[in-house]
C-alpha cells in the first residue's frame, strides 16, 4: 500500500496526502468545483484556469461543462498548462473534469 501511495505521488507530481481525503480509499477531496453548464468556449477553459491561478499547487477542483468541446479542450489544457488531469467523464449531458494544479 505504501509503496503504491508513493508511486502514485510521484506519478502525479503531488504529495498525494494533502489531496487525498481518505488515502486507504483512494478518494480525490476537491476544493472547489467551477461550474460552467450553459456556457460556450471558451468560457469553461477561462473560468478554469482563473480558478487554478488562485489556489497552491496539488489542488484539485473540479470543472462541469456542457459544452462537448471541453472533452478535447481540457485536456489540451493541462498538458500546456502542466496541470494533471486527474478525471474526465459523461454524467447524464454534464461534462466532469478533476484537475490537480500543476507546480508552476
Amino acid at each position: 500500500m505504501q509503496f503504491f501511495q508513493k508511486a502514485l505521488s510521484l506519478t502525479l507530481g503531488v504529495y498525494r496526502d494533502a489531496i487525498m481525503a481518505d488515502p486507504d480509499s483512494f478518494t480525490i477531496q476537491v476544493a472547489e468545483t467551477v461550474d460552467s453548464t450553459g456556457l460556450k468556449c471558451p468560457e469553461p477553459i477561462m473560468m478554469i484556469r482563473n480558478a487554478l491561478r488562485k489556489v497552491e499547487p496539488g489542488t484539485c477542483l473540479r470543472l462541469l461543462a456542457t459544452d462537448p468541446s471541453t472533452m478535447r479542450d481540457i485536456p489540451i489544457m493541462c498538458r500546456y498548462m502542466k496541470h494533471n488531469l486527474i478525471s474526465q467523464e459523461l454524467r447524464a449531458d454534464i461534462y466532469e473534469f478533476v484537475i490537480a494544479r500543476g507546480s508552476s
